[in-house]
Parts: structure tokens; sequence; C-alpha cells
């Protein structure tokens, strides 16, 4: 495998093939699903044949259901075999959710942003300082000569927006501000995206979020706020798992809070009944540390995992990462 930074590998390989099945991470955010529809749309403006991938039937979140992803197939393609895979925004294979795909292609691309993406393509592109996976995206774009089009700078945009917690996160870098600029010139509608992205929210996610704000508490003196989902509730909200895309901003905002924690309980009975989310504000603290002790993993002040622990265990490992880091900190 190639482990590099250097876009020019990434480049050559697609020039070099015509087929490809694109994906990204399982449970898809702003940056995952708009990095999928921006590969794909330059792809297909280089003449190459694109398919987009998600596994499952899980319903996207409502608050992308604005962007053209009608062609986006949930079943795998009977030709994926004969298809280079591009995995774009996801940080390990076991995220896709059909690894089987790996096997399966001739060739696998891995073009990402999170500092601990296992590498597991034949060649990777992981610039861990960007700001969202549609900003490495845009360089690769670049160095391909795909013309930026309306239609094109508004997934990158989406991408580039909510990665950024609308350029509010520590990862809001000038490069990332002056490709904002970039976008919206081209022609990414901003007003709408704001609009459909942050104030079309359904009245069952507001149900829920009054759930978790209800149940929300505090540890280690205010450091630590922590809360979480059951599967009743989002039954009696009539919610789906991707309205609780969101509630742990809230409790990163808590004052005095150094790291936010939601673990919401799945809604299909799987073996890894819950599912955790972390936030952090701070330098010091690297949630994505914490995560890989359930197995997970993420960007440093933003992370993800699963797992089969009761509830009590979790939120008590979470603790312990939690206070083993910041007297890490200290020495």
């Amino acid at each position: 495998m190639t482990q590099t930074t250097d876009l020019n590998a990434i480049a050559d390989a697609l020039r070099q093939h015509d087929r490809f099945l694109v994906v990204t991470h399982e449970n898809p955010d702003g940056d995952a699903l708009g990095s999928l529809l921006a590969a794909t749309l330059a792809l297909r403006q280089l003449g190459k044949h694109a398919v987009m991938y998600l596994p499952g039937q899980t319903p996207l979140p409502r608050e992308y259901a604005f962007m053209p992803l009608d062609e986006l197939v949930r079943e795998r393609p009977a030709d994926a075999g004969e298809r280079v895979l591009l995995a774009v925004d996801c940080a390990k294979e076991d995220r896709i959710g059909d690894e089987a795909l790996l096997s399966l292609a001739p060739l696998v691309l891995d073009v990402d942003h999170h500092h601990d993406n296992t590498r597991f393509g034949n060649v990777n592109l992981i610039v861990a300082d960007a700001s969202s996976t549609g900003e490495v995206l845009r360089d690769v774009f670049t160095e391909l000569g795909v013309e930026l089009t309306p239609e094109l700078a508004e997934p990158l945009y989406i991408a580039l927006v909510t990665d950024t917690g609308r350029f509010q996160y520590a990862n809001t870098t000038p490069k990332a501000l002056r490709l904002a600029a970039e976008l919206v010139e081209a022609g990414a509608d901003i007003h709408a995206v704001f609009q459909e992205v942050y104030e079309s929210v359904e009245f069952a996610k507001l149900k829920l979020l009054a759930r978790a704000l209800d149940r929300a508490e505090v540890l280690e003196g205010g450091r630590i706020v922590v809360s979480h989902l059951l599967r009743s509730d989002f039954v009696d909200a009539g919610a789906s798992e991707p309205y609780s895309e969101g509630i742990i901003d809230y409790l990163r905002a808590v004052e005095g809070a150094e790291l936010a924690v939601l673990v919401r309980e799945q809604l299909a009975h799987r073996a890894q009944a819950y599912k955790g989310s972390l936030r952090s504000s701070i330098d010091e603290l690297d949630v994505s540390a914490i995560a890989r002790r359930f197995g997970g993993g993420g960007h440093r002040q933003a992370a993800g995992f699963s797992t089969d622990l009761r509830l009590e265990q979790i939120i008590e490992q979470i603790r312990e990462g939690f206070l083993d880091q910041r007297a890490a900190s200290r020495a």
C-alpha cells in the first residue's frame, strides 16, 4: 500500500481508470455526503463512469434531503468488482458498511482528512490538517483540471461549512475561508444551504433534543457534560437515528465543559448496541484517543465509536480516558 499525502498519486489513479464506485462512511454527515456527491460529479465531468453507493437502508439526515442524491444506490452494484473503489471522508474500512468491497475492488483509493485514518487504500491521500475532505478534494480537482461549476461548488461548500461548524471550529483555517469564498464565487448558494441544513428542523428532532437535554448531567466538576438517548426515545419522538445529529453541539456549548458526550442506543438490535459521540473545544484533549478505547476514532476534537458495553460502563470508560489525558497534559 502507498501511504502518501502526495495528491499526484491520487490524481494519476483517477486519470488512469474509467469506472468508479464512490463510497463514504455509514451514518454520513455533511462532509461525507458533500464529498461523495462532489467526487462523483467531478469524475463524470472527466468522462468517467461513477456510481455513488451507501450500504444499508438507514435514512439520510433530513437536513441533506435537498441535495441531488437521487442516483445514490443502497445495494452493492453487481459490477462492484470491476470498479475502482474511491472512499471519501472514511477513516476506517469498517465504516464503509460493506467491507467485502475492499477485496472485490481492483484498486482502492482513500481520500480523507482524519488524522487516525488507517490508510486502507492501495493509494491514500490523507491531509490531517485540512478542514474537511471537501477541501482535500478541491485540491485534487484542481490538479485534474476539473471546472468548478455551481453544481460542484455547492456540495463542496456543504462539506466545508458543516465540518467547520459554520466556520466556528478550530479547523477553520485561512485556506478554508479562502476556499469558501471561491465556492461562493463559483455559484454555491450559501443562503439555501443555511436554510436547508440549519433552519429546517423537524418537530420530532426538537422532541429528541428535549429528551437529551433533560437527561444531561455534569461530571468532574462540570468539565464533562454527558447525556444519552434510548431506543424508546426515538420511538416516542417519531424520530429516526439521523435525528440525533447535532444534539451534541448543545452539550459542548455548556460553560466550563471540556468534553461533551452523547451516547445513543441503536434502533436496530445489533451486537454493538450503543453509538457514542465525543466533542471538545480544548487543544489539550484528543477525543479520538478516548474513542479508540472502544475501537472508534475520528478527529482530535470530534470522534465517535460503537460498543456492546453497558451504558454505565461506557460513561466510566470515557471518564477514565478524560482523566488520563488531562493528567498527561499536566505532566
